[in-house]
């Protein structure tokens, strides 16, 4: 088994619960009750240690053999998906559903045509209430595939009527595909360079939307394609700081979902997004009033959703807890209250409990330091600045890479290191000209700290 395998395997482990646990071990003993299942053997080894070592686990676990040990891992990992495919089914509808096409599959190879049928059809419904469109269409592709071979229920407006929706589907699936690379198109354009700057990048973003923005009336999409709309707008106005008609937008993603009320707890994902990009534009607003309010509704989620089941569910709803938590601080101006909340954030960072990646853990990087800052510990708010300025090779958020050192630069300033500060202004100075970034307050912050140093 190749490193990265092995790799994965371990943090698959790691990443288990202790139901997750108990569920693997009832579910491998389930068939086999032997207590010398290897694969079982080597799953009990790698939680105990939480680390691969081969010459250990050769000792540790003397029936397993070194020739056998890649196959090992490959079976446990598979037992393991198995293992967690079914105690998520109950929790993931997207699993319940395809469940339900594997059982019309089953059906349809051993020759039962109309129960195949039967189970389809009822799926479909079901799919298409909860608007899993890339679902149904393969259940009508499906249904079409039996009607066009076997005589068992057809009639003659069935395959006009399989047609039509196949149609319809695919163009509904079609608009929502387009949006959906709208928004992934515009989401790397912010992570790269952030907002736009100056006229320049409001232009280039400007055509860069227009020539990707699909032309269509949102009446005419569906749930998702409503979503995915919303969204890309969303991501557009928020890289323009146009804040007004980037809460139109999120607004209209936030309601898409109070029409649809089942949707919050099916695509808890997007309904958390959703709440965090009006956060977020309520923040930039600062419509403190409105912001509390959809803060509060972000808290109640945790009632709401099954947040221990689904990992990736409860790592965003602490994602954007903590940023809008931190954000409300801010308004309030509670800096020193603010600090209390970076303990416990620094320990799921440190922890990678929830998979955060690099560009999450920047901004909180930079927020934690702000903090710091507002508070009067410039110190500490430098120790989280460097962790932005010292990455390698940074090639996202260009704006937060310069923004951390302009705000090192008044740091040391406050706390008055004059060499630092006189050597932060060119090397700032330098960064920001690289960046094509300098701008005229921050020439101002330049020529301000370098009165005092004449």
């Amino acid at each position: 088994m190749p490193k990265q395998k092995t790799d994965d395997l371990v943090q698959l482990i790691r990443s288990l619960t202790r139901s997750e646990k108990r569920h693997f071990r009832i579910f491998v003993r389930r068939n086999q009750t032997s207590d010398d299942i290897l694969f079982l053997k080597l799953f009990d080894f790698l939680e105990k240690f939480q680390d691969y070592d081969e010459d250990k686990i050769l000792k540790k676990i003397p029936d397993i053999k070194k020739r056998q040990l890649s196959n090992l891992k490959a079976h446990l990992y598979k037992q393991l998906l198995i293992s967690l495919r079914l105690l998520n089914k109950n929790h993931d509808l997207n699993i319940e559903i395809r469940e339900a096409i594997d059982y019309a599959r089953v059906l349809y190879n051993k020759g039962l045509y109309r129960q195949s049928l039967d189970v389809l059809d009822k799926t479909k419904e079901w799919a298409l209430a909860t608007h899993r469109n890339m679902l149904a269409l393969e259940i009508i592709e499906f249904e079409k595939h039996i009607e066009a071979q076997y005589i068992t229920r057809s009639i003659e407006s069935r395959a006009e009527e399989l047609s039509e929706q196949s149609k319809h589907l695919n163009r509904q699936i079609t608009l929502s595909h387009q949006f959906s690379d709208l928004s992934l198109l515009l989401y790397s354009y912010y992570l790269k360079t952030g907002f736009a700057r100056n006229e320049a990048d409001f232009i280039k973003i400007q055509d860069f939307f227009q020539q990707h923005n699909p032309t269509t009336n949102e009446k005419n999409l569906d749930f998702f394609g409503k979503v995915n709309y919303y969204q890309s707008y969303v991501w557009y106005y928020h890289i323009l700081q146009n804040f007004p008609m980037c809460y139109k937008y999120a607004l209209r993603w936030y309601d898409t979902f109070a029409e649809h009320p089942t949707m919050k707890v099916h695509e808890a994902p997007l309904f958390l997004k959703g709440l965090h990009n009006l956060l977020g534009t309520l923040f930039n607003l600062w419509y403190y009033e409105k912001f509390v309010v959809v803060l509060e509704e972000l808290n109640n989620m945790e009632q709401l959703l099954d947040l221990e089941q689904i990992q990736n569910v409860e790592g965003l709803y602490y994602l954007y807890k903590y940023i809008h938590q931190i954000n409300k601080h801010f308004m309030e101006g509670t800096y020193s209250e603010g600090i209390k909340l970076v303990p416990e954030l620094m320990e799921i960072i440190e922890s990678e409990r929830f998979n955060w990646d690099d560009h999450r853990v920047m901004v909180f990087y930079y927020k934690i330091a702000c903090l710091y800052f507002g508070s009067g510990d410039n110190s500490t708010a430098i120790d989280y600045l460097n962790l932005i300025i010292n990455q390698k090779s940074p090639d996202y958020r260009q704006d937060i890479q310069s923004f951390a050192r302009i705000l090192s630069l008044i740091a040391h300033f406050e706390m008055g290191n004059e060499r630092l500060v006189e050597y932060q202004i060119k090397s700032v100075y330098r960064f920001l000209g690289k960046m094509k970034d300098l701008q005229e307050v921050q020439k101002e912050i330049f020529r301000f700290c370098v009165k005092p140093l004449k």
